[in-house]
């Protein structure tokens, strides 16, 4: 017993809960998966980010999605994986399996159960996308038209055309003057004519100080031309193919419209016939309305061209606007060029008559200081003289010195007259010629 119980090399039977627990006892069953493995894969990820089941989806698009259970992206995005002809087939082959089939199988199967599954499809998402394609037209073909009729009328722009050609004529003086007209082209080239001495100045900068001191009324030429800026940015050749697909994406609803109506049954809750029909009705209409806008566009395009001397027929209309939206922007570019140099001219002037102000200013009080100091010392010699006239200069105590010295003849008390009369007279030539000096 002791041997058998810790013998070394004794055989480990197997637990029947061991049993139990094997893997192969509880394998889940193998997925049957058809279809390409990248496409079956990105498919699986687009459902997932999804978060509907196969037959939400199937029931919104028998009843076209009223409840907008499918986002527009998501609907562009399902279009991609519209089951193919041998994926159809493929799928069909094996449909008694379809209890296996992995998630993206499964999907496609039950979508191409659904009659016109890809039609149904495509013409549901032009229907949603069909009010914000027209949105995108629209603006492009009323940036267009407003453009060609403000060229025609703009009596601004043909103003200062005319200044344009002057310049260019007396400019070219003598070797191609009297041009009856020049090229669009030629606008953008006023810009690159600068001035011969050295300053930042040029053609349009020149052009400009004429308008702003003889025509003030020209500066609002773009008040005139508010179309143009949008004008330039329409392709023609992109605005003519978003048309064109909405032509084709009317056409493809209404002959699937007509098939749907035409089926022998429709399942129940179906409602591509009432919902598709109110729809094409309307998407005529408007869509209509944007092919006489086309057509329009057209013609006012080639005359408007052929106003301005381009070819009408060849002239790419983002080109053609293109010139006069550069120059608008030239235009503006160059007004507030010359205000920035008019105001830095005024402060420059502003502060030269400051600082000579500032001169003057010093000047005067220079003048006056001295005119103070040439008064003070008119003053203290004036008042010299007028002590020297009135006997002041001496003080009080030589007055009274002089006077208690008077002189008498001994033995007598006569003062000696004739001594105080002499010393009189020389004071009195002496206050004379002091005087005449001065």
């Amino acid at each position: 017993m002791f041997d058998l119980t810790f013998s070394a090399y004794q055989k480990k039977e197997k637990d029947s809960d061991d049993m139990s627990r094997s893997p192969s006892m509880h394998m889940k069953p193998k997925e049957l998966s058809l279809i390409d493995g990248r496409r079956a894969q990105n498919l699986t990820i687009l459902l997932s980010r999804m978060k509907v089941s196969n037959a939400v989806i199937n029931l919104a698009l028998l009843q076209m999605d009223e409840d907008d259970d499918i986002p527009k992206d998501m609907m562009e995005q399902l279009i991609k994986y519209i089951p193919q002809s041998d994926e159809v087939e493929l799928l069909a082959s094996h449909k008694d399996e379809r209890e296996k089939f992995a998630r993206a199988d499964l999907f496609l199967y039950e979508m191409s159960c659904i009659p016109h599954y890809g039609q149904r499809l495509e013409t549901l998402y032009f229907k949603k996308k069909f009010t914000e394609r027209v949105g995108e037209v629209q603006p492009n073909l009323a940036a267009v038209l407003d453009s060609c009729k403000q060229l025609m009328s703009s009596k601004k722009l043909k103003k200062v055309l005319e200044l344009v050609l002057a310049f260019g004529n007396y400019m070219n003086k003598g070797i191609r003057g009297n041009a009856y007209g020049f090229k669009l082209s030629s606008l953008t080239k006023l810009v690159d004519t600068r001035a011969s001495n050295g300053i930042r100045f040029n053609l349009m900068n020149f052009l400009l100080q004429t308008i702003e001191q003889k025509f003030p009324e020209l500066l609002k030429l773009e008040s005139d031309l508010s179309a143009i800026s949008e004008a330039a940015k329409v392709n023609m050749a992109e605005l003519e193919k978003d048309i064109g697909l909405l032509r084709k994406g009317l056409t493809e609803c209404k002959r699937e419209l007509d098939y749907q109506a035409n089926r022998p049954s429709r399942d129940y809750g179906d409602k591509y016939v009432d919902v598709m029909g109110d729809f094409v009705s309307l998407a005529e209409v408007v869509f209509g309305e944007l092919e006489d806008q086309l057509a329009d566009m057209k013609t006012q395009l080639e005359v408007v061209t052929k106003a301005y001397g381009e070819d009408g027929s060849s002239t790419d209309s983002s080109v053609f606007f293109g010139y006069f939206n550069d120059f608008l922007n030239a235009f503006k570019e160059a007004h507030q060029e010359n205000e920035i140099a008019r105001r830095k001219k005024e402060n420059e002037e502003r502060r030269r008559q400051q600082q000579e102000e500032q001169k003057q200013q010093e000047k005067e009080r220079k003048d006056r200081r001295k005119a103070r100091n040439a008064a003070k010392a008119a003053g203290e010699f004036d008042d010299l003289v007028s002590a020297l006239r009135s006997g002041d200069l001496y003080g009080d105590s030589t007055l009274k010195a002089r006077r208690s010295t008077s002189h008498f003849v001994a033995g007598t008390r006569k003062p000696v007259h004739h001594l105080d009369a002499a010393r009189e007279r020389t004071r009195t030539h002496v206050e004379h010629d002091t005087i005449t000096d001065l």
